[in-house]
């Protein structure tokens, strides 16, 4: 990669520096699917090959992200028989984590990967005023009739690039794609009616969903203009990358969250078994005076929605056992692994299920003010996540997914903490569990109330590799075996008795008048994962159990 300072920059960009792992990758066991092999056959005589090696083509000094500007680059060198598909662009104010798909045409007759017609010039920077050390222009390619592009080229001239720069891909091996992330443009944040540049991932994913990002990205006159490049598309198998189990545990092994509690926090994780064993109780809505002890493993919970009878379960009735449950078993607490392939099966996610039997109360800031909510947020029965993302190609960890109550946010590898090698460090929130890659404290609402969510180190800490059972894959076959609990489809807790209104009016009166309106629409806008007016449902509920994460 090259260096994008400019002449007149005396500090260093971010992306002048290459991200590296604390820790080399592991060595994985040998396995049946083609797991970090470094190429992936999507079907109908398209290879793909993961590039992570490039030329500097470009650079603007200011505009997107910190105004830090962007880089461009060509994927280089690209391996025997492989041609680029687009360009690469990353943003200046981020270390350089980078890769893109090349392409190869293994098709009898050569007919997957053609040359472009022509192109056509989608932007330059000539008439601009961004800072560059001299121009660049950014082209798409006219692709021949039954072919698409999935990908720009970027040059320093204005003369049309040759068309043997890239290649076009057969359209019934594309899917439709939709914007991701924002790379950059002439502003400083993402101008709804000017020029940006956006990643790019398939508009459909999940377990079952064929689109595969190329990784290139994508250049748009304004945000409501139809992306001009398409996704790939995995018409063979999914799963025909992903690691098997003996390779999941290596992967998990060397990645594991080491997830960090604040020191004021009274309610810890605790496997589910402790909790079925310290006396949790199955309800039926139809015999509510007679709940049931639930035997070890969930054996006696129902499976699905049986004949529409409404169940749920609660902490024990004896108020000893009531408290020590609410609290909690670090020590023995094992996490619940959901594996499954994703975005056209180049990835694997590895989502990691932890069970709270107690989320604790919210706390507020008003103002300069924290005002505890009372019994708001409180619910039994607390399910988080994180996610693993891993290449399939090499094994390596691309970012990680941070459950925060009814959304989360992905955090690329090179913006994480890591602790003991390359396993990643992430802070669960005081009370109400939701997962950061970073102590501190992050508000949400707006303006001068928002719900604090609080996170610092602790000696509380769960590492969750120690202990970790898989209870998901339908991809690995008969070496995973789901617990009965999984199938139980009802709520983890009770229905809340309290009523939400009084709890606002109680910390209403000691709020100034002018706060006390703005405070109760804020309480009308947390979700329900927060208010917990109703229980929460387990792992194979959730959207997530089959979908991507909601970011």
């Amino acid at each position: 990669m090259g260096n994008s300072k400019s002449k007149n920059q005396s500090h260093p960009l971010p992306i002048d520096t290459t991200f590296k792992f604390p820790s080399p990758l592991p060595t994985f066991p040998p396995g049946e699917s083609g797991f970090a092999e470094g190429v992936i056959d999507l079907g109908g005589g398209l290879k793909i090959h993961r590039i992570s090696s490039f030329n500097k083509i470009w650079t603007t000094h200011d505009g997107g992200p910190n105004n830090l500007g962007a880089t461009f680059f060509e994927p280089s060198p690209l391996p025997q028989g492989c041609f680029s598909l687009g360009h690469y662009c990353h943003p200046n104010n981020k270390p350089f984590f980078a890769w893109t798909l090349a392409g190869k045409d293994d098709s009898p007759d050569g007919a997957v990967l053609k040359k472009p017609l022509d192109f056509v010039l989608v932007w330059s920077s000539r008439n601009s005023n961004i800072k560059r050390d001299t121009d660049g222009y950014i082209w798409l390619p006219t692709p021949p009739n039954g072919y698409s592009a999935v990908g720009h080229v970027v040059t320093t001239s204005p003369e049309k690039p040759s068309v043997d720069r890239i290649r076009c891909v057969r359209t019934d091996l594309t899917e439709p794609s939709e914007k991701e992330n924002w790379i950059w443009g002439l502003k400083e944040s993402i101008d709804e009616n000017g020029f940006n540049i956006f990643s790019f991932r398939p508009k459909n994913r999940g377990i079952s969903a064929a689109g595969v990002s190329v990784g290139s990205f994508a250049a748009i006159s304004s945000t409501a203009t139809p992306l001009p490049v398409l996704c790939l598309r995995n018409s063979v198998s999914i799963s025909s990358a992903i690691p098997d189990i003996s390779q999941i545990t290596t992967l998990f092994r060397a990645y594991a969250p080491l997830i960090y509690f604040h020191p004021k926090e009274k309610f810890l994780p605790a496997s589910v078994n402790w909790y079925f064993s310290n006396g949790a109780l199955l309800y039926n809505r139809s015999n509510e005076s007679n709940p049931v002890r639930v035997e070890p493993n969930g054996t006696n919970l129902p499976q699905g929605a049986e004949n529409n009878v409404e169940f749920w379960l609660d902490l024990p009735i004896d108020g000893g056992a009531k408290e020590l449950v609410k609290h909690g078993d670090l020590r023995s607490c094992q996490v619940y692994l959901r594996v499954k392939p994703m975005i056209g099966g180049i990835f694997t996610d590895i989502t990691i299920w932890i069970f709270f039997p107690f989320n604790g109360p919210a706390t507020a800031k008003v103002g300069i003010i924290n005002i505890p909510l009372g019994k708001i947020g409180e619910h039994i029965g607390d399910w988080e996540h994180i996610t693993l993302r891993v290449s399939n190609f090499t094994g390596e960890l691309s970012k990680v997914y941070f459950g925060q109550h009814s959304k989360g946010e992905w955090v690329d590898a090179p913006s994480l903490e890591f602790e003991n090698g390359n396993k990643v460090v992430a802070y669960s929130s005081l009370n109400g569990h939701a997962s950061y890659s970073k102590a501190g404290l992050v508000m949400q609402g707006g303006g001068e109330i928002g719900l604090k969510n609080e996170t610092a180190k602790s000696e509380m800490v769960l590492d969750t590799g120690a202990n970790f059972s898989v209870i998901g894959g339908e991809y690995l076959g008969t070496a995973v075996v789901a617990p009965p609990w999984l199938n139980f489809v009802w709520k983890w807790g009770p229905k809340i008795e309290y009523r939400i209104s009084e709890e606002v009016e109680k910390v209403e009166k000691i709020l100034p008048g002018r706060l006390k309106e703005g405070f109760r629409n804020f309480v009308d806008r947390l979700p329900d994962e927060i208010l917990g007016e109703d229980g929460p449902t387990g792992p194979i509920v959730k959207d997530s159990w089959n979908g991507d994460e909601r970011s």
